[in-house]
């Protein structure tokens, strides 16, 4: 994912973001813009709760 932003200064900065952090990053611009994941979710999916996964012993992992 590539972001554009605008420094301090007014000069225009460029990050490409990929793997985990490019999710990090979006799940935060949604944030700016009054978003929270259950906004993206799929029409009758229900959020599963964090102590589901709470010492599983599985590693998080995100779908490619």
């Amino acid at each position: 994912m590539t972001v554009e932003t605008t420094s301090l200064n007014g000069a225009t900065v460029t990050n490409v973001y990929q793997r985990g952090l490019d999710r990090l990053v979006k799940h935060e611009i949604d944030h700016l813009d009054g978003l929270l994941y259950t906004d993206r979710m799929r029409s009758g999916v229900l959020p599963i709760r964090v102590e589901e996964y709470w010492q599983t012993g599985r590693a998080w992992a995100y779908d490619s």
